[in-house]
């Protein structure tokens, strides 16, 4: 097939630009009011933010930080894991979720996910548990959230921390079966986020967050991100230097209030992919659980008997920009090399990095440009 660029319209995987033009007056002044009181660390737009988002989430304390790595560790810290313990998290993840648990000296015990929603395994938790185990690490992957309700009675069961990993999925809402509505991030010991500028709620560089309804744990979490401190000069453990700077909470504070109208775009978005592709052979679109909203950080197909590089070739070739998150399981990475895992031990995580793919998601894209992304991707597969 012939390429066809000149029709095709600028697609990006994210396209914070257009984003930033439409928030741009806001944006701009929330920077040049950091900048004119030149408080730049720990200024009073930090403060306002972790207000307006504790309201948002309806959590008790929201601990800024730099990223959502360094949210994970002072988590990990705060609980007082020591190495040697297990943590149970899901293989088909990034990176950052395992290499905190390694880098503390914890012991990252690795479980299978679910095939259709790509969450973790609730009967592979279970399996998992030793009396080493300390804590459990779910994964609200791609924007919806893990089956909490279940993690947390397994929680309740063997006395496990539960650290909610929602770096994808910050505004999303798990409903218990009582009716009961809770933000991602709120509903275990503490939850951990990113701000990443990809993320749905994104700076203009690095930042993140922890979440926590725990007093005691919060003036903890607090401490080690500063240091070890409790005052000034009085270090009571061993912390980190992981701060959230001024600017970046500013533009954090204008872009919250545009956060479930993102949500919106990205579902209407997501709306349009399942509708192109719906009862395909060849395509499995991502199945939406009843009991959390999606909010859409990324929209990952699976492909069945399609050559994915040949087809990720093609969508480029015309335009097109395509992801694999994420190639290769963690238990399969140099680097988390085990002699407790080998190939096959995770057959749907394995299955899951041959065959997703994932397609431009973002707040900004109009149907012309999903018409074209679709119609570039069944052309592929129907050829």
């Amino acid at each position: 097939m012939t390429t066809d660029q000149k029709t095709a319209p600028k697609i990006q995987m994210v396209d914070l630009k257009t984003q930033y033009e439409k928030i741009k007056t806001e944006v701009d002044s929330a920077i040049q009011q950091v900048i004119e009181n030149t408080t730049f660390i720990n200024g009073p737009e930090v403060k306002s933010f972790q207000a307006d988002l504790e309201k948002y989430l309806g959590v008790k304390h929201v601990i800024p930080c730099a990223n959502g790595t360094d949210a994970l560790q002072i988590a990990m810290m705060a609980l007082d894991l020591k190495p040697g313990d297990e943590v149970i998290t899901a293989n088909f993840t990034y990176v950052a979720t395992a290499e905190v648990i390694a880098l503390l000296g914890l012991t990252p015990v690795l479980v299978d996910v679910y095939p259709d929603t790509f969450d973790i395994n609730i009967e592979a938790i279970e399996k998992a548990i030793t009396p080493k185990t300390k804590a459990i690490v779910p994964v609200h992957l791609f924007g919806q959230c893990a089956n909490m309700e279940a993690i947390m009675q397994l929680a309740l069961k063997h006395k496990l921390y539960v650290i909610e990993d929602t770096a994808q999925a910050i505004g999303a809402d798990f409903t218990f079966r009582n009716g009961e509505t809770k933000k991602a991030g709120t509903i275990g010991t503490v939850g951990c986020t990113s701000f990443f500028p990809s993320k749905n709620l994104g700076c203009y560089g690095d930042g993140g967050a922890i979440y926590t309804n725990d007093d005691v744990l919060a003036a903890k979490l607090r401490m080690i991100a500063n240091h070890g401190q409790s005052v000034q000069y009085v270090h009571d453990s061993i912390g980190v230097n992981s701060r959230l700077d001024s600017i970046q909470a500013a533009i954090l504070r204008v872009k919250l209030k545009h956060l479930d109208e993102y949500a919106a775009a990205r579902n209407k978005a997501a709306d349009y992919y399942d509708k192109a592709f719906a009862n395909h052979p060849n395509l499995k679109t991502p199945v939406r659980v009843k009991n959390s909203n999606h909010v859409f950080h990324q929209y990952t197909l699976q492909l069945k008997n399609v050559d994915r590089s040949a087809l990720r070739e093609f969508l480029s070739a015309n335009g097109v920009p395509a992801m694999i998150y994420y190639p290769i399981p963690l238990h399969m990475q140099k680097a988390y090399t085990d002699a407790r895992y080998k190939a096959g031990d995770f057959p749907v995580t394995e299955a899951l990095c041959a065959s997703v793919i994932s397609l431009p998601m973002h707040t900004e894209l109009t149907e012309d440009t999903l018409s074209y992304v679709t119609s570039k991707v069944l052309a592929f597969i129907n050829q």
